[in-house]
């Protein structure tokens, strides 16, 4: 077999957890099914179901994304430069990045009641979680920390909506970093 010859399907296998990814950001997950993913994908049926079975498999497929792309993550916090927390606080503004559009769609599923997306994502915030613990050395002080991360990313997530608070300019991200360093034990 030819060295690229899988780089077709790679991309059309991408392009398949792609359109998912979107219909459930979009649509929830009842969009979200085999015949839309399909069309949303420029893909005949038959070749969603060469690369994903069934809708499980597609399921699947985007929870093994969601997780790698957060596993990178939490290295990326844990490794940042200007430090864990300042890195968590500032990337935790919905920015359409993949992790965001990955992890939104983890949270369909999850609201759907799906046991694998539910503990996906308490996995991915357990692993936050754990970094910013090592970070702060106090786990009360780290939830709070991630509680704040929460907060950006729902409160950005409105951003656009006249009446939604305009907080995540560098500026402003600067003070509530500052507020946050207060919170930190001596």
């Amino acid at each position: 077999m030819p060295k690229n010859a899988a780089a077709p399907s790679a991309s059309t296998r991408d392009r398949l957890l792609d359109a998912f990814e979107e219909l459930l950001v979009e649509g929830g997950e009842r969009s979200a099914t085999l015949d839309a993913v399909a069309a949303a994908a420029a893909v005949s049926k038959g070749g969603l179901l060469y690369h994903f079975a069934s809708k499980d498999a597609l399921i699947d497929g985007l929870l093994a994304r969601l997780d790698t792309l957060a596993v990178e993550d939490a290295e990326n916090i844990r490794t940042a430069t200007a430090g864990p927390v300042d890195y968590l606080i500032r990337t935790s503004v919905h920015t359409g990045s993949p992790l965001d559009r990955a992890y939104i769609a983890g949270s369909r599923l999850a609201q759907g009641r799906d046991p694998r997306a539910m503990q996906v994502l308490t996995d991915i915030r357990r692993r936050w979680l754990s970094v910013i613990e090592d970070a702060v050395h106090d786990p009360h002080t780290a939830q709070a920390i991630m509680l704040i991360s929460d907060g950006l990313f729902v409160n950005s997530s409105l951003a656009g909506h006249e009446q939604a608070p305009q907080l995540h300019d560098d500026e402003a991200m600067t003070r509530l970093i500052a507020v946050i360093g207060r919170l930190l034990p001596r």
